[in-house]
């Protein structure tokens, strides 16, 4: 088992939650976030379903699409 991160199952605060929704925002890789918050990957993405944050890419261009 590898090395556990910093903040593995410590509660989240509310300065954790803004950053979570600052970094989703600008379309941060949840890889990067999970690096930046202390947290695993799986961590960032179930607290984003409950608070209710989206990890999609925002900004997508609808052209480049592979027929």
């Amino acid at each position: 088992m590898g090395k556990l991160p910093p903040n593995h199952g410590q509660q989240w605060t509310a300065s954790d939650d803004r950053a979570l929704r600052d970094l989703a925002a600008g379309n941060t890789p949840t890889r990067l976030i999970a690096l930046k918050l202390g947290r695993t990957e799986d961590s960032i993405r179930s607290h984003a379903i409950e608070e209710n944050i989206s990890l999609k890419p925002a900004n997508q261009s609808p052209y480049n699409r592979k027929k």
